[in-house]
């Protein structure tokens, strides 16, 4: 139950004043009406974006077809809610309705080696590369680069320590530690091309709520593989799936294609903006990690013309939303072709530019993604939506079923 003891009265608004470079609440970049919130208003809270999840709903693999997950369709404007299946999607889509997709590629981002001082177990999430791989003398596919990571150890981290990773073959070295959102910057040396030893040695980075033994077993590490990546995966970097895009197939696909529905692509690289948990308790003190995104200029133009023609946009997952609304506070509302890093923290009250549908999973409690869908659809209602699909028993999360806000 609320009490008046568990929030704060604070005026939360945008700029100073119409016209302000980007408003600190909502990153558009001007004040508008829409995006105030009032005087004497209720600051949110993490607290707010909580609900009760059985444990038994996590999702712990994927369905035997990735088409197969149940759909639950929230409509914003009645707030009425539909049970139905991932493949009714066509359903809701007319001819000249445009969908986007993220097509980001997971790469086997988990690293597992040893301190060459002590011989302790250390594992690195490598979480975005600060510069491009070069070549060293010790052999003709040699080389390195420098990363930003994540170092799982017990002892504390400091410029100068060692680590053999991946069966031998990489040697790491941190060169700073110590950073506020506890990442490392690490220098890799590998025997040969560093993403083929990626690729043979790295383990695919699941969420921790995805259980796995320590040492899974090659058929399992397979299924995570193939199935914790999206068909239409291209750009590699990421190091968590766009886990809305995993249900979709290329007979669904051909399925839109056929009723004139267009499909096209941003890229945003996965990182830990989207999976970092908020710790701040009022959301306007949580500051976003960067993430690299790209918008070409084909997926500009479709968007324009989609707008042009008065037909609707659909992003799938909130990566493509973030991809879209950042390229709007950017770039004063337009659909250009654009590339940077985004620090974007949809939550309400917001004001969407070309998000008109949304594809979703179910996000985890205090998330940041919750924070998001619930500026889309209202906070309210997805919570409601979530008790429903609780008590009708989806499951949840990255493995888990979808839901369509329209």
């Amino acid at each position: 139950m609320e009490t008046k003891r568990s929030r704060q009265s604070v005026e939360i608004k945008c700029g100073d004043k119409v016209g302000s470079p980007t408003c600190s609440n909502c990153r558009l970049p001007t004040a508008t009406a829409d995006c105030r919130r009032p005087a004497g208003a209720a600051a949110l809270l993490t607290s707010d974006y909580d609900y009760h999840l059985p444990t038994e709903l996590i999702a712990q693999h994927p369905p035997a077809e990735r088409a197969a997950a149940r759909m639950l369709v929230l409509d914003r404007r009645g707030g009425t809610l539909r049970h139905g299946a991932f493949t009714d999607l066509p359903s809701y889509l007319r001819a000249g309705d445009l969908v986007i997709v993220n097509d980001t590629r997971v790469f086997p981002a988990r690293l597992q080696g040893h301190w060459s001082d002590t011989g302790g177990k250390v594992e690195l999430l490598l979480l975005e590369p600060l510069e491009p791989a070069q070549d060293v003398s010790q052999g003709q596919d040699a080389c390195t680069m420098r990363w930003e990571a994540l170092c799982g150890s017990g002892r504390p981290r400091r410029p100068g320590l060692r680590a053999t990773m991946c069966d031998g073959t990489i040697a790491a070295e941190i060169e700073t530690a110590g950073s506020e959102d506890g990442t490392v910057q690490v220098r890799l040396t590998g025997q040969a091309s560093l993403w083929e030893l990626f690729d043979q040695h790295g383990r695919t980075p699941l969420p921790p709520y995805i259980a796995r033994p320590e040492t899974p077993g090659a058929e399992q590490r397979a299924e995570d593989s193939a199935r914790y990546q999206t068909i239409y995966a291209r750009e590699t970097g990421a190091v968590a799936a766009p886990t809305a895009g995993l249900h979709f197939t290329p007979a669904v696909l051909d399925t839109l294609r056929r009723q004139g529905v267009e499909i096209a692509t941003v890229t945003l690289h996965v990182g830990l903006g989207t999976f970092r948990p908020v710790q701040a308790e009022r959301l306007e003190d949580h500051v976003m990690h960067a993430e690299r995104y790209n918008v070409p200029e084909a997926t500009a133009a479709a968007i324009r013309d989609c707008r042009r023609r008065g037909r609707r946009i659909l992003a799938v997952g909130s990566t493509s939303v973030r991809t879209l609304e950042t390229m709007a506070a950017e770039h004063n509302g337009a659909a250009v072709a654009c590339r940077g890093r985004s620090r974007l923290f949809i939550h309400e009250p917001y004001r969407f530019h070309f998000t008109d549908m949304m594809l979703t999973n179910f996000h985890l409690p205090r998330s940041t993604l919750l924070m998001m869908v619930s500026a889309l659809a209202g906070r309210e209602r997805i919570l409601e939506a979530y008790r429903e699909a609780v008590a009708a028993r989806y499951r949840f999360f990255s493995y888990g079923d979808c839901m369509l806000i329209v």
